[in-house]
């Protein structure tokens, strides 16, 4: 599962586990971008920080992992590079791509998309009936590679949380109280202006 995860919350961590109990996976690697393509840097919390919440996110559930794959790697943080790093890591391993279905509607515009079909199963997670009418759009070869898996998703946004510690109010509904704490220690988000 990628993403920013700026901050992780308690939608990314119900989206992995539900997408991890429907298609009975062993495992679900969080993945936090290093330098998304598609996100201004000037208004992210370091990719350190980012690091350190989701590895307090997860902490308590033993089939939830973090990797640093795209923070070591360094430059942008491609879906399909880190796909074809993965694949030489876990040579064994079979590959399903986490994300809501809007991101996943989406990846046919990103970097390489052919390869990232190709290296794993893209699984959307989504609200019943949300956006499933834009699947049919997709080419056949990409709904092949595309599983959607039904829930009754958390309606949190990071940006919400991002915008609830700015004004001094608590996120402990949306987030894990570690990571509310480590937001709060090391001022995160406190002195950002309006997103």
């Amino acid at each position: 599962m990628g993403g920013t995860f700026d901050p992780i919350h308690y939608g990314h961590l119900f989206a992995a586990e539900k997408a991890r109990h429907a298609l009975s996976l062993d495992r679900v690697i969080f993945v936090p971008a290093g330098a998304p393509p598609h996100k201004r840097y000037d208004v992210m919390a370091p990719a350190e920080d980012r690091y350190a919440m989701t590895l307090l996110a997860v902490n308590d559930n033993e089939a939830f992992d973090v990797s640093r794959i795209e923070i070591d790697r360094g430059g942008r943080s491609y879906t399909a590079d880190t796909l074809e790093e993965m694949e030489r890591i876990y040579a064994d391993a079979d590959f399903f791509f986490i994300v809501g279905v809007d991101t996943a509607l989406d990846i046919p515009n990103w970097y390489r998309p052919d390869k990232i079909f190709s290296l794993c199963t893209v699984v959307a997670v989504a609200r019943p009936g949300f956006l499933r009418d834009k699947i049919v759009e997709l080419t056949p070869e990409t709904r092949e590679s595309l599983v959607v898996v039904d829930s009754t998703l958390m309606d949190v946004s990071a940006t919400e949380i991002r915008n609830r510690v700015r004004d001094g109010l608590s996120a402990n509904h949306l987030t894990p109280e570690a990571v509310c704490e480590y937001m709060r220690k090391k001022r995160l988000y406190s002195n950002m202006g309006e997103s």
